[in-house]
């Protein structure tokens, strides 16, 4: 039977890598029949990855059946994951998120999760020596990962780990970290194709906070201006995706890379709440810039009040 390797849903660079990455390790180091596969479209930041190394987009997966063999990585939530998740045999997890809980598996496995900043820096870990027959494809491809998740080293979550791993990566591919790191944030920033609903649910995770459920999005850009410019759509957007995706509100951050900041847009009291409360911020308007905020996982979710 195939393993499939996969992410979290709505899949940025680090959960479209690394399953590529982990795939091509049971392939052709460990003689296992693996393949990587998406739970949705990846970001633009992530379609531009596979440009880069040439390397074909992985089939999309609606759900897993019962028994299938998988490996988990880049989260361990079960919100982000296919609804028949605890029916499939789950193998192993690889991840950098906080533990979740909820996740069931058929006997005991293999659980890697550590602090750093990108689940593809663990992958290198647990390759060992194995490590050194990486082809160039990837090894950028895991530069890539690093890269994304890391923001070029200005996320708080960055680790010396990462970072030595990052340039030991570029020096072997001649590349410039700075160079390469504008291109992908400059396709990141590319977002014209999408509609308001596509763009609130690109890079966002369910999360509760007192029995109020959010969808936390996350829009990591080079260009802030263009995202603000569709402020008033995406605002009216957002109560269709809070119904659709049934949780209670939507919180868009829009992160400004070069800056290190973050704009979050308040659309109404609720939110309001959540950033004065969550941030100690002055709200004046429908939106509020967050200075030095621009993770996620470790600036905003640990944060949120209500």
């Amino acid at each position: 039977m195939t393993i499939k390797v996969f992410g979290h849903k709505s899949p940025d660079t680090d959960s479209t890598g690394s399953p590529i990455i982990w795939a091509w390790y049971l392939n052709e180091v460990k003689g296992l029949n693996a393949e990587a596969v998406l739970l949705g479209e990846p970001n633009t930041e992530a379609a531009f990855l596979l440009e880069k190394w040439d390397l074909p987009k992985p089939a999309i997966i609606d759900d897993v059946a019962e028994g299938d063999d998988c490996i988990v990585v880049d989260t361990n939530n079960v919100a982000e994951l296919p609804a028949s998740i605890n029916d499939a045999n789950v193998m192993e997890v690889i991840d950098h998120h906080l533990l979740q809980g909820g996740l069931a598996t058929k006997s005991p496995i293999n659980i890697t999760i550590r602090p750093v900043a990108c689940t593809a820096t663990i992958m290198h870990d647990l390759m060992g020596d194995d490590a050194a027959q990486m082809p160039d494809w990837v090894k950028g491809t895991m530069l890539s990962c690093i890269l994304s998740d890391t923001l070029e080293f200005r996320s708080p979550t960055t680790t010396d780990v990462d970072r030595n791993l990052a340039e030991d990566l570029a020096s072997d591919l001649g590349l410039s970290i700075p160079d390469y790191a504008a291109e992908m944030f400059a396709a990141k920033s590319d977002v014209s194709a999408f509609s308001d609903a596509e763009l609130i649910r690109m890079d966002s995770k369910a999360y509760e906070v007192d029995g109020t459920k959010f969808r936390v999005s996350v829009l990591e850009t080079t260009s802030p201006a263009t995202v603000l410019d569709r402020k008033d759509a995406l605002v009216a957007a957002m109560p269709g995706v809070a119904s659709e995706d049934e949780v209670d509100q939507v919180l868009l951050f829009i992160v400004d890379i070069l800056n290190e900041e973050a704009t979050l847009l308040v659309p109404n009291d609720l939110v309001k709440g959540v950033a004065e409360k969550s941030f100690d911020a002055s709200v004046d308007g429908d939106t509020v810039v967050l200075p030095g905020v621009v993770s996620r996982k470790k600036q905003i979710i640990p944060n949120l009040k209500v």
